[in-house]
């Protein structure tokens, strides 16, 4: 029986059926299943956000089967504070079932003043994720990033650095992001050296940002590393959002830094006409975008991110079509 918590909300109970529906794939040549949608903590969690509704969608992923949830020392706002908020409702929800969760941060980005507060060296990495752990009450995280390449910093003390996180037990996996394909051969070859389990790849990807086929799923593929491909929906426009123009409270509208108006207005054709074939397909354009990413075997899941529970379940509701025919992939192929 459910009790109510102080704050209104019925304590949490799992769904006992919460992985019968999920796709979990494989991330790259390591013992690691992903669920195909991972839930990314990016915006909607900070402390500007309604942390109740933060709540309703953690447990609406967990109870569709999601298990990864994705992370990083600067995601909110402001910076640390999406890791608060979930170290806040891990605790109140998820503390029992933290085996069964798949838990990610990252560093890289700028976090704090000073010259030790970005990019690539071991004296940020180890204290940015020390600082991460303590936000979110855990005593690891499952994989831990290096969110972006530092030109300066020399590859071995990062690749180093992230070795020892994992030596040290505050991480069971390390990752990289944002990484070239010559960068990431490199890394993978300095990882392998040091025994590391080096399992993922997070890169932007998108049927209108495909750079990653220009050699960097092959590169993971080659090393045995899995990808998971964030920004999936272009931010927002691989959706029916701007099917019919450029809504008043879109973000495109409000000219957001990662979508301005501007760039709606010159993929609009693009848009509608993708559109129409996830029409044909019996899908939103939002489930098509990520069906069409999961037919890539080195993809191994997609992050999304959930204004809402709803938002969220339609999403997932993408794994219902993943099958895409050659006349399909041509249409596509003519948008992106």
């Amino acid at each position: 029986m459910q009790i109510n918590d102080k704050t209104g909300i019925k304590n949490y109970l799992a769904q006992p059926n919460r992985y019968d529906s999920m796709t979990y794939n494989r991330a790259g040549k390591s013992g690691v299943l992903l669920p195909a949608i991972s839930l990314g903590l990016w915006h909607n969690f900070g402390f500007v956000d309604n942390i109740q509704n933060g709540r309703e969608v953690l447990r609406t992923a967990f109870d569709l089967g999601i298990t990864h949830f994705d992370l990083a020392n600067n995601y909110g706002p402001p910076y640390g504070s999406a890791e608060e908020n979930f170290g806040t409702i891990f605790k109140k929800d998820f503390q029992s079932y933290r085996d069964e969760l798949f838990i990610a941060s990252k560093a890289g980005y700028d976090m704090w003043p000073g010259p030790y507060g970005n990019l690539g060296s071991r004296k940020y990495l180890i204290a940015s994720l020390d600082k991460s752990l303590k936000r979110m009450g855990l005593d690891y995280v499952d994989i831990f990033y290096h969110h972006r390449p530092d030109p300066d910093t020399p590859l071995e003390e990062t690749m180093g650095a992230l070795a020892d996180i994992v030596r040290q037990g505050k991480a069971l996996y390390v990752g990289i992001s944002n990484y070239e394909p010559k960068e990431t051969k490199e890394a993978a070859k300095l990882l392998k050296e040091m025994k590391v389990p080096f399992i993922l790849h997070q890169a932007k990807y998108s049927i209108f940002d495909k750079w990653v086929e220009d050699g960097l799923l092959d590169t993971l593929d080659d090393a045995g590393v899995g990808c998971i491909a964030f920004s999936p929906l272009a931010q927002g426009m691989l959706t029916n959002k701007y099917v019919n123009g450029i809504p008043k409270d879109s973000r495109a509208a409000k000219n957001f830094t990662y979508l301005e108006t501007t760039q709606v207005q010159e993929n609009l054709e693009k848009i509608k006409g993708l559109a129409k074939i996830a029409d044909e397909r019996g899908q939103k354009l939002s489930q098509m975008a990520i069906a069409w990413l999961l037919k890539r075997p080195t993809v191994a899941s997609v992050l999304v991110g959930a204004s809402s529970s709803n938002q969220l379940k339609e999403n997932v509701a993408a794994l219902n079509n993943l099958e895409f025919s050659d006349k399909e992939i041509e249409k596509i192929n003519q948008f992106s």
